[in-house]
């Protein structure tokens, strides 16, 4: 139901003393509560934009920190070059210079067009031309600002954000393409597939040298932002208990991310493990990735926990379709957006 829907039914009269007739009592401000809840969280893809619109508008309002001004900024997007390929390192490179050319302007612009695009993905009228925008915008970002989310570098890990944010809020984006069909614009097919080569993907990470290493799990936690003490001490006493056992922990993490893969793929007990993905990444946005460093100040994103839940929602309600044929309509929990 939009604003622009019919109010809500008249509530129901009731006899008083004398049988005459009295308006039941109202709760001040119930309406406007229900219709914006309606209209932001009628079903499950409408919940799932709402939700990814208020992550961008989290991070257009991350972008007009006065860290992002200064040169704290440009040095951080080149140390997104360190250890890349050197083509990759090289267009990194080339970014943070253009960006350091014409700081204020090039900033404040990419702040408001992330704004925009949350705006556009809370009105429902806006919502395919802001995910559009959020595409072309993710897949740049993903390159110059993430360096393709450091899979490339030997260092990297899923602990730490791999394999990007920018890259989820791309698939997000088009799972819940607004429409008829169940799996936007990738299909259910589609969708399980790139959720499973996604955790193959994050197996794959966990098996290389650098993640099993003894200490490769409580290196990766010191070097996470934090920002309040009470999260310094939950990565301490982790990490501290990790120290040793990186390959223990590495090989059951590589085992577990494939079964993920797997499961959903093969439609097998997947929403378990959906949510076991949930569980999973929830801990590693909290000792891995810090809150993405927003509680540090100088972050630009929450990093990829929060939207690897929103990924695993929108999957939630794709896995009992059939994928037989991407031609089926939408399941009712999932809706149209």
């Amino acid at each position: 139901m939009s604003l622009s829907s019919p109010g809500l039914p008249a509530l129901p009269r009731r006899s008083g003393a004398g049988g005459q007739a009295h308006a039941a009592p109202r709760t001040f401000g119930a309406a406007p509560i229900v219709r914006a809840r309606q209209y932001l969280f009628a079903d499950g893809r409408r919940s799932i934009l709402t939700w990814l619109g208020l992550i961008w508008l989290l991070d257009g309002g991350l972008q007009l920190q006065s860290f992002m001004y200064g040169g704290g900024f440009i040095a951080a997007l080149r140390s997104v070059a360190v250890g890349q390929p050197p083509w990759v390192a090289d267009s990194v490179n080339w970014a943070a210079t253009r960006m350091g050319s014409q700081q204020a302007l090039l900033n404040t612009v990419s702040a408001l067009l992330q704004i925009a695009i949350g705006l556009g993905l809370l009105h429902r009228r806006t919502v395919k031309p802001a995910l559009a925008l959020s595409f072309a915008w993710s897949l740049l970002v993903w390159w110059f600002g993430e360096g393709f989310g450091m899979v490339l570098m030997p260092m990297t890990s899923p602990l730490s954000g791999a394999p990007g944010a920018a890259f989820l809020y791309l698939l997000v984006g088009l799972l819940v393409w607004p429409g008829n069909r169940a799996g936007g614009l990738l299909g259910v097919r589609g969708a399980r597939l790139a959720w499973g080569a996604l955790w193959l993907l994050m197996a794959w990470l966990w098996l290389a040298a650098p993640g099993t290493s003894p200490n490769a799990v409580a290196e990766a936690i010191n070097g996470a932002p934090s920002g309040a003490g009470w999260l310094t001490s939950v990565q301490d006493w982790v990490s501290g208990a990790a120290r040793g056992h990186g390959l223990v922990i590495g090989l059951t993490l590589a085992a577990g991310s494939a079964a993920i893969a797997i499961a959903v793929v093969r439609n097998w007990h997947a929403r378990a493990f959906l949510v076991l993905a949930m569980v999973i990444n929830m801990v590693f946005w909290i000792v891995g990735q810090g809150f993405g460093g927003i509680l540090a100040g100088g972050a630009t994103d929450p990093n990829s926990g929060p939207l690897f839940v929103l990924l695993a929602c929108a999957l939630y309600a794709l896995v009992p379709v059939s994928a037989e044929g991407d031609d089926e309509r939408a399941p009712a929990v999932l809706g149209q957006g």
